[in-house]
Formats: structure tokens, sequence, C-alpha cells
């Protein structure tokens, strides 16, 4: 019943899908991460990719960049196999923290705006100030926090159509969570960017998602349109994962 819903509700928005996958297993030794997982999420939204730990979500991001290949499936990325100009529009923030601790923040931004055609520096500059970050402290120095905020303004600095965070909330004190909240919704391209957000921080990003895509023990549980699904299960988005994830 919750897979029927969740594709009627999907079925009219993704005619031209930025992600879609079709029956994609990918297994580690000793573990499948994901499982015949089948979804196609609409170009130009802001997606919640929800789910308890071990689910798959770091997985399908890493698929998404291009970082990982499917044992089994297909992977799309508007239209396209992952490939060297899939990976150009994708713009992909990690949860483990890959920044160099002897740079400055205007070193690294420079160091990774060097990489990216699409980089925009007078954006990075931007949201470097209203981080708060300063452009000569160490990295090494920084806090979880302020350094969780460099990692979104490299992400965000980019003009890339796909933009996927993974856990950008996780362990970040609450005045960070706010700025990187409202630095998502300040930058967000609406029609023309998708994001991605991976998170079980549901109570300050619920208000960001236009669609939903539940993942449970590497299978989809539940996906479609954030409005249509609260109003069917008469509750918020932590009350749908509560209800669909247990």
């Amino acid at each position: 019943m919750t897979m029927t819903m969740a594709m009627t509700t999907m079925t009219p928005m993704t005619a031209n899908p930025m992600v879609e996958f079709r029956g994609v297993h990918k297994r580690f030794p000793g573990a499948e991460a994901l499982r015949g997982v089948s979804f196609a999420l609409p170009t130009g939204q802001i997606i919640g990719l929800l789910g308890p730990n071990g689910s798959g979500k770091s997985t399908l991001l890493k698929l998404a960049a291009g970082l990982y290949r499917p044992n089994a499936g297909t992977v799309l990325i508007a239209g396209r196999p992952p490939d060297r100009r899939t990976k150009a529009m994708v713009a992909y923030s990690p949860e483990v923290d890959h920044l160099y601790p002897w740079m400055t923040v205007r070193e690294t931004l420079r160091f990774v705006g060097a990489f990216f055609d699409d980089w925009d520096e007078q954006r990075a500059d931007r949201l470097r100030e209203f981080m708060g970050l300063r452009p000569g402290q160490k990295v090494g120095a920084m806090s979880k926090g302020m350094r969780a905020r460099l990692r979104l303004v490299l992400a965000l600095a980019r003009s890339a159509p796909l933009v996927l965070l993974d856990e950008p909330l996780s362990g970040i004190d609450p005045p960070s969570r706010r700025r990187i909240v409202d630095a998502i919704v300040s930058e967000y391209r609406a029609g023309q960017q998708t994001i991605i957000i991976s998170t079980h921080e549901v109570l300050e990003t619920e208000p960001l998602f236009d669609y939903l895509l539940m993942l449970q023990a590497g299978i989809v549980k539940l996906q479609g349109d954030a409005e249509e699904l609260r109003a069917r299960y008469g509750t918020s988005v932590q009350g749908i994962m509560e209800e669909v994830l247990t």
C-alpha cells in the first residue's frame, strides 16, 4: 500500500529525472548496502534522503556522485550513466572531513575552486562571510561546526545542477546548524538545481524538503512529494518516518 501510494505521487513529477536508479545492487564484503533499489528523483527540487544508520544512504550518494559503481542495475544522472561529464555536474559534500588542516580557509577555497569550471568565487566569498569563517584561519584550528560550514561552502559555491550533502548537520552545534540551513535556503536555485540531503536531523531540515526518499536495510520504503505525503499520513516527516521505518 505504501509503495503504491508513493509511486502515484512520484510519476507525474519525474518525466525527466535528475537521478534515476534502476534495480541497483551495491555489495561490499559481508554486506549488501543496496538491494535492487529503483527510484526517479525530480529535477529542480530539494530531496530529503532519510533512513536509519546502515540503510544505504551514503552508498546511494556515492553511486550518484560516480565514486562507486553498482554491482548490478543502472544509475543515471540527467539520463546518462556516471562518467566524466556527469561528475562535472555534481557537487558532493561527504560526511567524512576531507579538508587539509594545514591550509587556511582562503587557501582551501582557492585549492578546491581550481578543480571546477563552475566555481563561483564571488558566491564562495559571500558564503564564507555568511558562515562566519575568517579567510586566514587555519582549518586545523577550527571547531567541528566551523569545518562543517566550510564543507558546505565548498559544495554550494559551485553552479552544479546536482548537489549531494551527506549528513551536513551531523554532530554540529545548534548555531552552526541554523547557519547551514539558512545557507542552503539562500543559495538554492529553485527549478534549476537539485539538492539531495541525507540527514538524521529531520526537525531542522524538514521545511526544506520538496520530495522524500526513505531507505531501510538497503531498500526503498517510501518516496514521494513531501506535502502530499504529509497530507496522506496526517503528520510531519518525523512522524512519517516513525510510522514507516519502525
